[in-house]
């Protein structure tokens, strides 16, 4: 292992009687990269974490528990495990409506189960609190966010990659000028 002294930082920018404009825009374009993809990232993320939790405040809002009546009897014993049953109950506009949903094992057809159902009298899942709107909420924007932040980093790496291969050619060039001129080569 080689000891290359203390990390200096920014080392990138200081100056060098060695850096070549090429090692310039090389920094520059960098810096540009890690900015977009942060500022990408964490603006994806922050918007998707909004949407995603206002989405849930409405659904909380809309969606109202009703009482539904099991229409057949469930099977089974009561083992601490729901099961799916056919239940039945009025939608807001009067109409009968019937479903599945999870009552305990062994209920009579008759026994009252709460469900939830939307403005129009669907059945819906039970909405998400508060707690874990925020939750799913910053879980989703945390994974949009970096998903979309990708693409700048990317972008980045592949335009340092055109850049290194830039540099490396004109090396090659300037090795092919003026390496004979230096003595006998071998080969």
């Amino acid at each position: 292992m080689a000891l290359r002294g203390p990390r200096v930082w920014l080392w990138r920018w200081r100056r060098n009687p060695l850096k070549r404009r090429a090692d310039a825009v090389e920094s520059w374009v960098l810096l540009g990269a890690w900015a977009v993809t942060v500022l990408v990232g964490v603006s994806v993320g922050l918007a998707t974490a909004g949407s995603v939790e206002h989405g849930l405040a409405r659904e909380r809002a809309e969606w109202r528990p009703v009482q539904a009546r099991l229409t057949d009897h469930a099977p089974g014993v009561s083992n601490g495990e729901q099961m799916w049953a056919k239940v039945g109950w009025t939608a807001p506009d009067g109409s009968h409506r019937t479903g599945q949903a999870r009552v305990r094992p062994g209920s009579e057809a008759g026994t009252a189960v709460t469900i939830w159902t939307d403005r129009t009298g669907r059945l819906v899942t039970e909405p998400a609190s508060p707690t874990q709107a925020r939750l799913r909420a910053a879980l989703a924007g945390g994974l949009v966010g970096a998903c979309a932040a990708i693409a700048p980093f990317a972008g980045g790496r592949m335009l340092r990659g055109r850049l290194e291969q830039r540099r490396i050619d004109q090396w090659d060039a300037e090795w092919a000028r003026f390496g004979p001129l230096w003595g006998r080569t071998t080969g």
